[in-house]
Parts: C-alpha cells; sequence; structure tokens
C-alpha cells in the first residue's frame, strides 16, 4: 500500500473511523504524515458539524425540494479527497494535493477537487461540475479560519469531538502540610484567582499556574509537566506576603486580604518574571523567580479588574471609580530626605510599603492623570490587538462591567473617553480576534447563502477586527460580537452608514439560561463558561454551538460520601477560562506555501506534531481552586493522586526528616519575626525619645 499515490490512500483511509485512523498512524512515517493531513481533518470536522445539520434542517423547514436544493449537505456517500462518515449521514469535501495548506482560507476553496470516491452517489447533488464546486462552496461557508491563521485540524477534530475529561488540581494545606485523615480538610487554602506564567517565553514548554492563596502566599502549579507531576504544586511562598499588614500583623480580618470577588486580580509578565496582584486598593508585585514581593502602589479606591500584563505597554488597573495606567517599567527613585530602599517587602513589613504611597498623595508632584467613571464596577479590561496580529497590541483599551455600555480609551490619548459601544447587558469578560466581523455576513454564511467571491471578501477586510464580550441580560446569558473597522474603530457612531448596527451581534437567547463568566478564544471556536457549571464551545459566528461539558463537583475521596454531591446545582462553577497555550502565530498567504501534496502533509505533521506536544488545553478556576479540560478518555490526573502519594510514599524516616524540617521552618519564621519586631520597637524609641538605635 506504500506504493499507492497519495490521494488513493486518503480515499481508502476515509472510510476508517478516527479511532482506526490514529492507530495507523504508528505504523511508519509516511502513514503518520498521511494520517494528519490538514485538508482530511478539515472535512472530517465539517462532516460531524452541526453546521450542515442545521443547514439541511433549515431547508427542509423552508419547503425546498431535494432535486432543487443548491447547496445543502449530502449524505454519508459524500466522500471527497478523504472524507469520512457519522452517524447524521453528513458529509463534506475536502482539498487534498490541490496547493491548500490547511488554513482554510477561502483561495483554496475555489480550487478544484482532484479526487473523489467513485462508488458513492450524492442523494441531494448530482455528480458533475457543478456539485463539485458546490461541494467547495459550502466548505467555504463553514470555514471559520482566516487566509493568513495557521491551523492544526487534526488537533481541531480532537477538540471538537473527542472525549473530555475534567482534571482536579493538586490542593494547598496550611503550611504546605498534607492531609492525613478526614479532619485536616479544614486545613485547604482557597485560591483567589489565576494566571499563566510562560518561564521560557511563550514557545517554551512550561507551562505554570499562579495563584493567590487565601493564607495570603503565592503558588505556582505545573500545568502541562514540564517541571515534574503534571497538575502538581511545584513552588509556594511563606504565608502572608501578600497581606496588607505584612505577614507579622493580624490579618484575620477579610478587608486586609484579597476580595474573593474580584476575578480579574492576577496579571503575569512572563518576560520580566513579574506577577501583579489586586489586594484590596494595594497593588502588590511579585517576583516569580523569587517569589517575594518587590514593590507596592496604592490607589484611592478598591481595584477591581487588572488588565494582562505586557512588557511593551503599560497595565491598566481597574478601580471601583476609575481607570487608571500603570507603567511598572518606569521606577521612581527613592526620595533622600527618606532614605527608603526597597531591600526586601516581608522583611520590612507591607506597611512601610503602603505608607510610602500614601505619603506620595501629599506631595507637590501632582497626581497620575487617571480616567473617571460615573458609574462605579470594572469588572474586566482588554487591551485591544492589532489588526492581523496575534502578538501585538494596539493603543485601543476597552473596559467592560456593571455598566450598560463598553468604553473605549485610546493609550495616546489618555484619561480622555474616545468612544463607547451600547450593550445593555452586565458584563463581566471580554477578548478579541484580530480579524473581521460582520453581522450580515456571519449569518448568511451560517445559512451557506455565500458565494466563494463573497466569503473571500468578507475575510479580506482590511484593518477589521472582532470585540467579543459575555455577561448577563435579564437574568439570560449574553455572549456579544462587534466588527471593529478604522472608521467605527475611531467614532463608534452607530448611527452611520455601516457603523456598528451592522457589526454587532447579540445572543442573548440560544448560549445559556444562566449568566455567562467567562469568554476566551480557543482555536478556531469560542469558549466561555455559565453559571450552571457548563463549558461551551460557539463557533465564530457567536450562534452554533459545537459542544458542551460540565465541570462537576471536586469531592475528594478522603471526605467520605456527602448527600450535596448529588443535589442539583451542586456543581462547581467556572468563573475564569485560560487555554493554556497562546494563539498560533499567523502566516502570510496561502499560496506561499509548496503546492505538492508532500510537503503539504509533511508541514502540517510537524504543526500537528508540535500542538501534541503543546497540546491546547483550557484552564479554569472554581473561585476557591484550580482544574483542568483535557480531550482524552480519562482524566490524567486528580487531587486524590497528590494526596495518596504523599501518604503512601513516604516513609517513616522521611515524615519525621519533613516534621524536623517543618519545626524548624516554624522556629526561623518565629525569630525572623521577632527581630523584626525588636527592631521596630528600637526604630520607635529611637524616634520618640531622641536617642538613636546605635546608642541602645
Amino acid at each position: 500500500m506504500d506504493q499507492l499515490p497519495g490521494e488513493v490512500l486518503l480515499l481508502i483511509l476515509s472510510f476508517l473511523e478516527p479511532p482506526e485512523i490514529t492507530t495507523l498512524q504508528l505504523v511508519s512515517r509516511a502513514f503518520y504524515n498521511l494520517a494528519r493531513d490538514n485538508s482530511f481533518w478539515r472535512a472530517r470536522c465539517l462532516e460531524e458539524s452541526t453546521f450542515l445539520e442545521t443547514l439541511d434542517r433549515r431547508r427542509q423547514l423552508l419547503g425546498v425540494p431535494v432535486a432543487d436544493r443548491e447547496g445543502p449537505p449530502p449524505p454519508r456517500s459524500w466522500l471527497s479527497n478523504g472524507t469520512s462518515v457519522n452517524g447524521n449521514g453528513a458529509h463534506a469535501p475536502t482539498l487534498g494535493d490541490n496547493g491548500d495548506d490547511g488554513s482554510g482560507g477561502p483561495n483554496a476553496a475555489t480550487r478544484p477537487l482532484h479526487y473523489t470516491n467513485p462508488t458513492t452517489v450524492s442523494s441531494v447533488l448530482s455528480g458533475g461540475e457543478t456539485s463539485e464546486r458546490e461541494r467547495v462552496r459550502i466548505m467555504a461557508n463553514w470555514d471559520p479560519c482566516f487566509p493568513s491563521e495557521r491551523v492544526s485540524w487534526y488537533d481541531e477534530y480532537i477538540q471538537r469531538h473527542g472525549p473530555v475529561a475534567i482534571n482536579w488540581m493538586q490542593y494547598a494545606y496550611e503550611d504546605g502540610r498534607k492531609p492525613a485523615s478526614p479532619a485536616s480538610v479544614a486545613e485547604l487554602v482557597e485560591a483567589r484567582g489565576v494566571a499563566l506564567y510562560y518561564p521560557d517565553g511563550e514557545a517554551g514548554e512550561a507551562v505554570l499556574a499562579v495563584s493567590p492563596l487565601d493564607d495570603g502566599s503565592v503558588a505556582l502549579w505545573d500545568v502541562v509537566g514540564s517541571r515534574g507531576k503534571r497538575g502538581a504544586l511545584v513552588a509556594r511562598s511563606r504565608p502572608g506576603i501578600l497581606f496588607i499588614d505584612g505577614p507579622s500583623a493580624d490579618n484575620r480580618r477579610r478587608s486586609k486580604r484579597i476580595d474573593s470577588g474580584v476575578t480579574e486580580c492576577v496579571s503575569v509578565d512572563s518576560r520580566l518574571h513579574r506577577a501583579f496582584f489586586a489586594v484590596q486598593s494595594h497593588l502588590i508585585e511579585v517576583d516569580l523567580r523569587r517569589l517575594s514581593v518587590v514593590d507596592c502602589e496604592s490607589f484611592p479606591w478598591s481595584i477591581t479588574a487588572l488588565s494582562a500584563a505586557s512588557p511593551t505597554v503599560p497595565l491598566t488597573v481597574g478601580t471601583s471609580l476609575g481607570i487608571h495606567l500603570h507603567d511598572y517599567r518606569a521606577r521612581k527613585p527613592p526620595r533622600n530626605d527618606q532614605n527608603e530602599i526597597i531591600d526586601g517587602f516581608d522583611r520590612r513589613g507591607a506597611n512601610e510599603f503602603y505608607e510610602r504611597s500614601l505619603r506620595h498623595i501629599f506631595d507637590d508632584e501632582p497626581l497620575p492623570p487617571y480616567a473617571p467613571l460615573s458609574q462605579p464596577g470594572p469588572l474586566s479590561i482588554l487591551h485591544l490587538q492589532q489588526a492581523g496580529q496575534e502578538a501585538d497590541l494596539s493603543d485601543d483599551i476597552y473596559v467592560a462591567g456593571r455598566f450598560s455600555n463598553i468604553l473605549h480609551y485610546d493609550r495616546r490619548k489618555f484619561p480622555s473617553i474616545r468612544g463607547s459601544i451600547h450593550s445593555g447587558a452586565r458584563l463581566c469578560a471580554l477578548t478579541s480576534l484580530p480579524y473581521p466581523f460582520s453581522t450580515l455576513d456571519s449569518e448568511l454564511r451560517r445559512k451557506g447563502a455565500l458565494s466563494l467571491e463573497q466569503v473571500e471578501a468578507s475575510k479580506s477586510v482590511t484593518g477589521g477586527r472582532t470585540l467579543i464580550a459575555c455577561g448577563e441580560y435579564n437574568t439570560k446569558g449574553s455572549l456579544e460580537l462587534y466588527g471593529l473597522t478604522p472608521t467605527t474603530a475611531a467614532t463608534h457612531n452607530t448611527r452611520a452608514p455601516g457603523g456598528l448596527q451592522n457589526s454587532a451581534f447579540k445572543n442573548r437567547q440560544t448560549c445559556s439560561q444562566s449568566k455567562l463568566m467567562s469568554v476566551v478564544n480557543h482555536g478556531t471556536r469560542i469558549a466561555f463558561s455559565d453559571g450552571s457549571g457548563y463549558i461551551k464551545w460557539f463557533e465564530r459566528d457567536g450562534f452554533t454551538e459545537v459542544r458542551r461539558c460540565r465541570i462537576g463537583h471536586s469531592e475528594r475521596i478522603h471526605e467520605g460520601p456527602s448527600i450535596f454531591s448529588s443535589m442539583p446545582g451542586s456543581d462547581d462553577i467556572a468563573r475564569k477560562l485560560l487555554p493554556i497555550r497562546p494563539a498560533a502565530p499567523v502566516v502570510g498567504s496561502p499560496d506561499d506555501d509548496d503546492n505538492n501534496y508532500r510537503s503539504s502533509s509533511s508541514s502540517s505533521s510537524s504543526s500537528s506534531s508540535e500542538q501534541g506536544r503543546n497540546s491546547n488545553d483550557l484552564l479554569f478556576w472554581t473561585g476557591d481552586k484550580l482544574g483542568l479540560v483535557t480531550f482524552s478518555a480519562r482524566p490524567g490526573f486528580t487531587a486524590e493522586d497528590f494526596e495518596e502519594q504523599g501518604r503512601d510514599g513516604a516513609t517513616p524516616e522521611a515524615e519525621a526528616l519533613a516534621a524536623a524540617e517543618s519545626e524548624y521552618n516554624v522556629m526561623m519564621r518565629r525569630a525572623l519575626e521577632k527581630q523584626a519586631d525588636d527592631v521596630r520597637l528600637v526604630r520607635n524609641l529611637g524616634l520618640d525619645s531622641g536617642l538613636q538605635p546605635a546608642s541602645l
């Protein structure tokens, strides 16, 4: 069989089921490259999608006779260039050795198909050149990719149709202890937020989850297993470094800790290895390599949202009554008359940092400019991307929250507001795509009504971008998409011809019956979580649902059976979603690649293998713990695995050594705290009595 042409082999593979094709990859490198052909798996994704099913159902409701239909989905017999079948009888075309690089752009869709299964006859379309072009047109209407976007359709098929498993990350306990009995469950320390940290860069293997804990410490989890066991807690700072009054003070009151109601309370700059934590009205900066606090900045009101940190632009901080810019890259030199030297936050105590920030309020220097808000409560801040660029940020800042409009600021003209977009909903999360969006074109594509030329024109708008928001409208979920062009992004004039009234789509009926909590871009899909405990994936039209899963309840084995675990509404809710890998970089034109079949297969297999090493799973935070959505038949790890390993894998000698180390750490901590108290007491005595600490 290895002597057969690739077209014939792909036609044979079209009769196999996906598990069989996966097994075939183990035969040889040639079959591995063949079984991961991008065009093959793109057709599989189409034929098993709800797009063809809803398209056929819509045409049946309209009463269109089968013989007169011009582009409905054919049944199981529609096999072209390695398509396969599903239980619903829906099929799709593929584009094999026609020069398509797998990106699914409209330019690739206009090329004819070079091989087709001659043994099958479609019950809808006649076998001719017209039907061949019609199948390509249906493919172009469904394809969610843009001409400059690189997609591994093998991974897309797994994430669209493969099994889903929920994994719970290792729990954190007080003083790093692991529970040995059900009585120690009270020692569980809750996570108060999450952000992703790439210590080796976004292209590196390591991915860590950064979270502030309820005891004032900072914890790091291994998300992909590059530093040990996947899902394990790999590092943790000493408790109390995030408390307002410092580690040695009384911090039992909730007003001194991280506000559990703030979702966007963590932001990480992976290039500078810095994390920023919003604690009440203070922004605490932590060095992730040493897990120690290096700076603190105070704001006049409580912080309710942080933007994503980037080394190229300042951090945007949203307080209850204003929007601020915090440029952590520009350090202010300490004042000479105060002799303030930042020699360690946890050694000097938190009060000195906060008092220094408060003293700056009474300086002669004017306060930094900020944008006041007429209505309180910003919940999400987005730094919009450049058009067509995933990694480059523009000067546009969008803010959403407990007000009816999405506010737009320009960093170059800050704090003046540039415009606003009326939503009417209470929004809590924002994300974006550096590609254009049109409500009319999206609806026509969903109905399969656009021609190849129209699809190409809709995806080639210069400077177009998409703003995605989610929240709540009249107790129901609201998923909203706004198309931004250079004109509308500058003025937001909804009354002008071609303004936002033609580029806004609000799904407030079919997305969810409860509030949407978080929204992200996940591959070629939009993923969001709702208040019912579901994570759902929709197509980029915001209307067509791809799949859904329920995260369930993370009840631990040693807690024993519970009557509440089986009650309705007892499932956990994902308050925040994060894809563990950033979006793939865009490329030039599909025509830039080699147009022969072998080079296309090799490039697609190499990109698939890269994605296999760095699979794009979904990290979520429930408000008190972390979990991971993986696309596999069974969970890769559970919280009980770490606890059982800690209890069963330790010998008596190791347990005695761990106890001695714990006792030694407690003694050293108390000694350092006592020394800090003595130094503070001596300093106070010196200031009050006129004596110098040296004379004492």
